[in-house]
């Protein structure tokens, strides 16, 4: 039994795809609800440091880490249709009947607490005695009183309450948001979850110790292990899409290079007919040209040769601007995403005014779901990212994990082990009784069973959100039975561009750096964008990361070196 249509709010209004060219903070916030909505964590049955004071910064791997990190133990409810491989999600591509559903969770585990969650929305919140989250209280055994706050203001929020005496029982936090105070304010005020968790504790939550344990590595803070996972894959989530039936119509063949790519871009844009070929392309161009991950301080850092580089100092990061800025000056990208913030990129992908546009992976599914009634004749497809000289590309990693929900410091014994039997329950696998409630709510409130599939009501739609995912999920996975090939399509590109993925220095690291050096690069996104446009020169680019060398980046650099001389590297 399984999903056929996802709707969880309304990305777009989190800033999704609602510019044309989006922060990549922005980008990542937004778009996690979609991914998680669509991509294979959320309405899918289918779907889917510093110390005790909070001063202590850097992070925490090898020995240390194995003293603090849980037990794997794989759970196998259902076998996946595509198993997972070179670090993509698994696949399920087939429904389950309800009355095969399993059971992950024995009983009803909570002792029947009243725990108050605060988690970000994008939409309006459901009232707290809506029918979705009684049934979710009732199974579980507890009662939760959901504080949700406006998902495009969260940091704001979060800021605010981490800052105050009168914080929740659980509060969740994503990764985009772990910037100023934060870090040091979840080491000094959320819970050490060790005791109940680490090694051979963790068996007693059955569904939380089948999470990858990349995850958990990736949730210790301060030292110790405070975060609650959402996992992810770690193969890039960026997809340059294409109209596969725009393309089979024409006849073109996929480019292979970065020139092949602007040859073809020359040939399919027609202004005059208003189609151009691509939207902003600057994430595409960074995996094209090898560029080290942007998604996160840490992941901009790398080892190679003895040398700590960050990705702004190498040749690849000014080569990918200078050919994002050539698309550009040939008036191959659409004009709206040089002029930034006017419409919607995804929008001109179907509307056919721009024929290649790249963004979440979730994407593929969205769109494929969005058009099947109003253009059947629409198709959409990933290309496979080209090394921008021909060949296989260079890509890296993004984090293994990048929300959690944490306990707040000082919470009862009682208290904890009702978040953790939450935590237990949203994280049941694919083919579950629990994912499904998760997932869909009541049958015949929150969704009606249409052909073997579960089809949210208006109803469901309102109020079965992502907030009880963000407590904590499975192993990533991707199930959409509804469009059997594109579940395929989605995992078989991952596991292609995952083969040609590593690891660099920091990976699955939570890294928290010294407070001096936090602002350094808060200018460089901004910069990016100016450059490709035409606005700034690529002189200016290493004009500012001459500054960011004496401002503290070489300091910064070597706090780096000698945070992986101490702890050693994460990634295998």
């Amino acid at each position: 039994m399984t999903p056929n249509a996802v709707t969880t709010g309304s990305p777009s209004s989190s800033g999704i795809s609602g510019s044309s060219s989006p922060s990549r903070r922005g980008f990542l916030g937004s778009t996690a609800v979609a991914a998680v909505a669509v991509a294979g964590g959320m309405p899918l049955l289918a779907a889917c440091g510093g110390g005790e004071s909070g001063n202590k910064d850097g992070t925490t791997t090898g020995k240390d880490a194995q003293k603090i990190l849980p037990a794997y133990v794989a759970r196998n409810v259902v076998t996946p249709d595509i198993a997972p491989k070179n670090g993509s999600a698994a696949g399920f591509t087939r429904p389950i009947a309800k009355e095969q559903l399993a059971t992950s969770v024995s009983g009803k585990r909570g002792k029947g607490s009243t725990i108050r969650v605060m988690a970000p929305l994008w939409g309006t919140p459901p009232a707290n005695d809506n029918p979705y989250y009684t049934a979710m209280n009732e199974a579980i055994g507890v009662k939760t009183v959901w504080q949700n706050q406006d998902g495009n203001v969260y940091d704001q929020k979060l800021g605010a309450v981490l800052a105050s005496s009168d914080i929740p029982d659980l509060v969740v936090v994503p990764g985009w948001n772990l910037g100023g105070k934060i870090p040091s304010a979840i080491n000094a005020k959320f819970e050490d979850l060790g005791p109940y968790l680490s090694g051979d504790r963790i068996k007693a939550y059955p569904n939380l110790a089948a999470i990858p344990t990349d995850a958990w590595q990736r949730s210790i803070f301060g030292g110790k292990l405070r975060g609650l996972p959402m996992p992810a894959s770690y193969v890039t989530n960026i997809a340059p899409f294409y109209r596969k039936d725009v393309f089979d119509a024409k006849g073109w063949q996929l480019p292979k290079s970065a020139d092949e790519f602007f040859a073809l871009a020359k040939e399919m844009t027609s202004a005059k007919a208003k189609v151009w070929a691509c939207d902003d392309m600057t994430w595409t161009a960074f995996n094209m040209f090898g560029v080290l991950s942007g998604s996160e301080k840490s992941l901009g850092w790398h080892m190679a040769d003895g040398k700590m580089t960050n990705r702004i100092e190498t040749q690849e990061y000014l080569e990918a601007l200078e050919w994002t800025r050539k698309l550009y000056d040939a008036g191959l990208v659409h004009p709206d995403a040089k002029a930034q913030n006017q419409g919607d990129a995804g929008n001109r992908f179907t509307a056919g005014q721009v024929l290649i546009y790249n963004n979440d992976i979730s994407h593929w599914y969205a769109k494929t779901t969005e058009q099947a009634a109003q253009n059947p004749k629409f198709a959409i497809s990933a290309m496979d990212i080209p090394g921008h000289a021909g060949g296989n590309p260079k890509l890296w990693a993004t984090n293994p994990a990048n929300i959690w929900a944490f306990v707040k410091k000082g919470s009862s014994k009682t208290v904890i082990e009702d978040i953790l039997a939450i935590a237990d329950f949203t994280a049941a696998p694919y083919g579950t009784k629990e994912r499904m409630l998760t997932d869909y709510g009541v049958e015949g409130v929150d969704h009606t069973v249409k052909n073997g599939l579960p089809v949210k009501t208006d109803q469901g739609n309102n109020e079965v959100n992502s907030s009880w995912l963000f407590v904590a999920n499975p192993a990533p996975y991707i199930a959409h039975p509804d469009t059997p090939e594109v579940t395929r399509a989605m995992v078989e590109w991952q596991q292609r561009m995952g083969a040609f993925t590593s690891k660099s220095s920091f990976y699955g690291m939570t890294v928290t750096e010294p407070s001096q050096w936090i602002g350094l690069m808060n200018d460089f996104e901004q910069l990016e964008k100016d450059i490709v446009r035409g606005r700034k020169k690529l002189s200016d680019m290493q004009q500012a990361v001459s500054e960011w060398k004496s401002k503290g980046g070489d300091q910064l650099r070597d706090w780096y070196k000698k945070l992986l001389d101490s702890n050693g590297s994460a990634a295998s």
